[in-house]
């Protein structure tokens, strides 16, 4: 009998505790990103899906960086109906601006290679995700953290640096070997996004 008692207060506690854990995290609307944080990892922390993440926050890639604030609920109805009764505006969520653009000599790289961390000079986890769009930049002409559009790749965030990539050169960030030995090297237009 004392062990079922006691087998019964310990289920309670553990109920009343990831109750309390799960108040917690559902009474957080909005998630600051710290380096080291990921969609995943904070889809996991607060329990929503990553999908949803990207969907409320109008999320292209999977890119997110430092100081971010991330929303962690569904933007409510009455936010939005108020929000269209107010002139329109134009702001960034209409649509990228091309403040820039120009041409570059662009290769390729993957997150495997020889001395390869997988780890980009922003911070971002290339081995644990290989669906993000970054490229290696010479920060004097790209900041690193600017979102950009390269011919043939798509929309990425200029994430990373290399040895070699100096001046108008860049290197497409490729999770797979033999697509990005296929890439080659190839003279391709970018645009600076705002």
């Amino acid at each position: 009998m004392k062990k079922f008692l006691f087998s019964l207060t310990v289920a309670m506690l553990i109920t009343i505790f990831t109750s309390g854990m799960n108040e917690t995290s559902a009474a957080t609307s909005v998630h600051t990103v710290k380096k080291g944080d990921s969609l995943y990892k904070i889809s996991q922390i607060h329990k929503v899906s990553v999908a949803d993440l990207k969907k409320w926050n109008n999320l292209k890639s999977s890119v997110i960086h430092p100081n971010q604030k991330l929303r962690l609920v569904k933007p409510s109805k009455v936010a939005s109906s108020t929000s269209s009764n107010k002139s329109k505006t134009p702001s960034r969520s209409d649509g990228p601006q091309v403040v820039k653009e120009f041409m570059v000599s662009a290769t390729a790289y993957t997150a495997h290679c020889n001395g390869c961390t997988g780890l980009t000079k922003t911070g971002l986890n290339l081995r644990k995700n290989p669906d993000l769009k970054v490229i290696a930049v010479d920060p004097s002409v790209i900041k690193l953290g600017t979102k950009v559009h390269v011919e043939g790749y798509g929309y990425a965030v200029a994430g990373d640096i290399g040895s070699a990539i100096k001046g108008n050169k860049i290197d497409v960030f490729i999770p797979n070997k033999t697509r990005a030995y296929q890439w080659g090297r190839k003279n391709v237009k970018i645009k600076i996004l705002d």
